[in-house]
């Protein structure tokens, strides 16, 4: 008679709870995933997939008035944001139910409902009770709003994705990823938008170059963007949001939303019961396997706070089964994630940025270029891409490489197997480029910037 329920309980139905259970299902393992929200985890359901919809459905307008440049006259376009969201929807219903055929037809038995630990190796659900070899906890990662005055009147994304009605107006407080794309989103759809940083500039830890050219273009577009601007205070009408500035200047709006970062969820779930450990932001502290203070408790995704990316947290996913179930010990390589801003222009980068490339190794070479993409030379639009190259000088080999501009990401994906590879600037050099394409740039740049 087996000693537990469950060779493996995971806590959480994301991208790298779901992947590790199926690949541990697949080695013989019997799985069990507990969820008390959705299947798919904050990617499917508020993050990335939803949000990458609605910047599509921003880029239709300004598209269309580009449009004028190439001969084509359009009736003037009126935008359903009801439907927009109810297509959304859809689709979120059906990726849920993806997922939960992938686990199903893995072998998977999904529990529905809050998970607690009660100890190392029993998982309380409602008032059920498991037990497990290894316990996976892989919670993900919740908006995080400070405490100030008035702060009950304000959004996070996690809202901004089932709004019944679009603002003409918003107020965005945050300087990171989510706050720039929910501002090209918003704008993008007719929407008013000012966006607020604390700080002098905003993007902190990507390339400068990148994180002052996309203020640039930003605000070309027509985005209030304030720098070294906070909200003191937030009061609300029954229709209208005010906030005041630290400055004591006063802005209104329909809606107010705070993207100022997410923090591990990892509250009222037992962990510390269950001799976990975790550090001051509450995230589960693992080893390089995933492993944490409890030998047989692993975590995966936003709730160690290793790198916020469903990627990476499914690379942890597989990992951890592997390591686990497979006899494989499997860690894994954090250098060169590539990751892309779906911000308007896109923003792309692998690799280090200048600053970082020259804390590291000291003498570097940097190439750029500036230039006016070739479908704006018709549409009108006033809009630059940009393209950066960093290398290491003593080996000649590409340590970073960043971009602005249209399919950002799609570009950085392929060379990120090139960094990965250990391409050199000659390789680059000797690549022979596709014309005519903004991506050819990378492998035409001959002329160091610094």
């Amino acid at each position: 008679m087996a000693r537990y329920d469950f060779d493996l309980i995971t806590i959480g139905a994301g991208s790298g709870g779901v992947r590790a259970s199926r690949i541990a299902a697949g080695y013989g393992a019997r799985v069990a995933v507990v969820e008390q929200r959705y299947l798919g985890g904050t990617c499917v359901n508020v993050g990335c997939i939803p949000k990458k919809l609605l910047v599509y459905a921003s880029e239709y307008g300004p598209a269309l008035e580009e449009a004028a440049g190439f001969g084509w006259t359009f009736a003037p376009g009126r935008f359903d944001w009801a439907r927009l969201i109810a297509n959304k929807n859809r689709e979120i219903q059906r990726l849920n139910g993806v997922y939960g055929d992938l686990l199903a037809s893995a072998g998977v038995t999904v529990i529905n409902g809050r998970a607690q630990l009660l100890d190392p190796h029993t998982v309380a659900v409602d008032e059920r009770r498991f037990s497990a070899e290894y316990v996976l906890i892989a919670t993900g990662s919740w908006p995080v709003v400070p405490p100030v005055a008035g702060a009950e009147h304000a959004i996070t994304s996690n809202e901004a994705f089932f709004l019944e009605q679009l603002p003409a107006a918003v107020i965005l407080v945050g300087g990171g990823y989510i706050a720039a794309e929910f501002a090209g989103i918003f704008h993008g759809l007719g929407v008013k938008v000012t966006q607020l940083y604390r700080g002098e500039l905003f993007m902190r830890g990507f390339d400068d170059d990148l994180r002052l050219m996309l203020a640039q273009e930003m605000r070309k577009r027509g985005v209030d963007l304030r720098f070294n601007a906070d909200v003191a205070r937030i009061e609300a009408s029954s229709k209208r949001v005010r906030a005041t500035l630290n400055d004591g200047a006063r802005l209104e709006a329909d809606l107010i939303m705070y993207a100022t970062g997410r923090a591990p969820n990892t509250r009222g779930i037992g962990l510390e019961r269950a001799g976990v450990r975790l550090d001051a932001a509450g995230a589960v502290v693992v080893d390089r396997y995933s492993r944490s203070s409890q030998p047989n408790i692993y975590a995966v995704g936003d709730c160690t706070n290793r790198a916020m990316l469903t990627p990476v947290a499914i690379a942890e996913g597989q990992a951890v089964a592997e390591t686990i179930f497979n006899r494989n010990p499997v860690a894994v390589d954090y250098s060169l994630v590539p990751s892309a801003v779906f911000s308007q222009p896109n923003l792309g980068t692998v690799g280090l940025s200048e600053t970082q490339a020259r804390e590291r190794f000291g003498a570097i070479d940097v190439y750029k270029s500036h230039f006016r993409p070739l479908r704006h030379t018709l549409s009108g639009r006033d809009e630059q891409t940009f393209m950066k190259l960093v290398v290491e000088r003593r080996t000649d080999r590409v340590v970073g490489c960043h971009m602005i501009g249209a399919e950002a990401g799609e570009i950085i994906q392929g060379l990120a197997v090139a960094l990965k590879c250990k391409a050199t600037k000659a390789d680059f050099d000797a690549t022979i480029a596709i014309h005519p394409t903004a991506a050819e740039e990378f492998v035409t740049m001959r002329n160091k910037a610094g």
